[in-house]
């Protein structure tokens, strides 16, 4: 009888919970369908994404965030993978708690420090800001969410098999070949759709370090916005919302596999 009489208030509770979190997107994606421009509906319209379609300046952004992404991704991928795998060979607590730090650091003062650290390396390669610094910064912060996810997946490996392994004659390489990789691919796999998704939706620092070339989706659309009420900006939010939140579903399905 207990449980029953708290399963109510708990399925109203989570419900509560889940409006707060998610009517805005609802709210907005529901706008981009709406013909008039302001917030009073008028009808429905597929116009506002036609006008995104056709936005060159938004297409740019979108190829520039994609590619970006893209690159970041594969190097934060094998570098996050080959650390997570190093701390489970072998036990570094200092180590792993610096590179969390850049979960808890602000954006802000992130973008800030790569800005001077760029600064100053540039001023002696004479190199300017551009896709290459933007690609190395989002590295530079996607490297601990694969640790992560890395990680809780490695703690579900049982390392015998590895030692099992080796003593039937494989080197190192090959036992992390053909035996933990094939273990660990779907949280790899899952990190990176994270990744990815970090990546592309990074403002912040982005902003910070991008060069006049280099301008990315979020910073676009941030820009737009500013300029008043735009009903493109709510086609091409509902998009993203959409794409990377099927991204993220998979990720999470991809982990718990």
């Amino acid at each position: 009888m207990k449980k029953k009489w708290l399963a109510a208030p708990l399925a109203i509770y989570a419900v509560l919970a889940y409006l707060f979190l998610h009517l805005p997107l609802l709210i907005l994606a529901g706008f981009s369908f709406n013909a008039s421009r302001f917030t009073v509906w008028q009808g429905f319209s597929l116009a506002w994404y036609r006008a995104a379609f056709q936005n060159g300046q938004l297409k740019e952004s979108a190829w520039n965030s994609l590619i970006i992404a893209v690159f970041a991704t594969i190097a934060a991928t094998i570098i996050g993978t080959l650390c997570a795998y190093g701390f489970w060979k072998r036990s570094q607590p200092v180590l792993a708690g610096s590179l969390y730090m850049s979960l808890v650091t602000p954006e802000i003062v992130s973008g800030i420090s790569l800005l001077a650290f760029y600064q100053w390396i540039f001023r002696f390669l004479h190199i300017q800001l551009g896709m290459h610094t933007v690609i190395l910064a989002h590295v530079s912060f996607s490297i601990a969410y694969v640790v992560i996810v890395v990680m809780a997946r490695l703690r579900t490996v049982d390392a015998q098999l590895e030692e099992a392994a080796l003593d039937l004659g494989a080197n190192e390489w090959e036992a992390f070949r053909y035996v933990t990789l094939p273990a660990i691919l779907p949280g790899v796999v899952a990190a990176a759709l994270l990744a990815f998704t970090v990546s592309f939706d990074d403002y912040v620092i982005t902003s910070m370090v991008a060069g006049v070339d280099s301008e990315t989706l979020p910073m676009v659309i941030y820009a737009i916005a500013r300029r008043g009420v735009n009903p493109v900006v709510n086609a091409i939010s509902a998009l993203i919302v959409v794409g990377f939140g099927s991204l993220i579903l998979i990720s999470e399905r991809l982990r718990a596999t």
